[in-house]
Order: structure tokens, then C-alpha cells, then sequence
């Protein structure tokens, strides 16, 4: 028998399935309850949105596979949410180099179009040589 924790009150079976690995996509849930056979605590259950709390069993005979829903204790929420606040430290360092690096390379496209204005400018400006006899 397998365990599944849940690290809040409850979790609906279409995010359950792809959590579990089940399914790939979250959109493939109501195509792979309408195709297979699953037990919600011994009843057969199609509802993607149906919650899942802690003492549950889910069951899907077609595979042979038998899941507890279980709580996180503490100790774990602890460890979950220490990762969440890394991985969120991660990503604000990441948003911030991705808009500098665009900053700088919208800078340097700017100075780059600065630079050709001036030239056509230039050149523009500059009269062409008359040549004797030339209109």
C-alpha cells in the first residue's frame, strides 16, 4: 500500500492524480476518470474536483494501486515550507537578472540605433561634390 501526504485541509482528485504522477496534465483528469475505474473509500467516484483529506483511500483496480491519504505532520510542513521560501528566493533572483539583462540589451539596441541615426544624419548632411560642367 502506498501513502500520499497532504500538506493542507484537503486536495481534489484531478490535482491528486497529477501530484501522484498518475496523469501528466491537470486537463487530463476528467478524460482518465471517464476511462478508469476509482475507488473514493471503497465507492466508485468520477469527480475530478472531489476532496481528498487526510484517512482517505483512493484505489484504482485497473492498476493494482492502492493509495492512504495521509497529513504532513509539523516537522514536515516545516521542511515544505522552508523549501517553498528558497525556491521563491530563487525565482525573485531570476525575475530580477532576466529585467536587467533586458534593460541592458534594450540600452545597448538604443545606442546601437543612435549611433546609425547619427551617421545617416551625417551623411545626409553632407554636401555631394559638384563636378565642372555638372547642373
Amino acid at each position: 500500500m502506498n501513502n500520499y501526504t497532504i500538506y493542507d485541509e484537503f486536495i481534489t482528485l484531478g490535482k491528486f492524480l497529477k501530484e501522484a504522477a498518475i496523469i501528466e496534465t491537470g486537463g487530463a483528469a476528467k478524460q482518465f476518470l471517464a476511462t478508469n475505474d476509482v475507488l473514493y473509500n471503497g465507492e466508485y467516484e468520477n469527480r475530478r474536483g472531489k476532496k481528498l483529506y487526510a484517512g482517505d483511500t483512493v484505489e484504482f483496480p485497473g492498476f493494482g494501486l492502492k493509495i492512504d491519504i495521509l497529513a504532513a505532520t509539523p516537522e514536515e510542513i516545516a521542511e515544505r515550507e522552508s523549501e517553498r521560501a528558497e525556491e521563491d528566493r530563487v525565482k525573485a533572483i531570476v525575475k530580477k537578472m532576466n529585467a536587467d539583462n533586458k534593460k541592458a540589451d534594450s540600452q545597448k539596441k538604443a545606442a546601437s540605433n543612435n549611433k546609425e541615426q547619427y551617421f545617416k544624419r551625417t551623411i545626409a548632411k553632407k554636401a555631394k561634390p559638384k563636378f565642372p560642367g555638372a547642373k
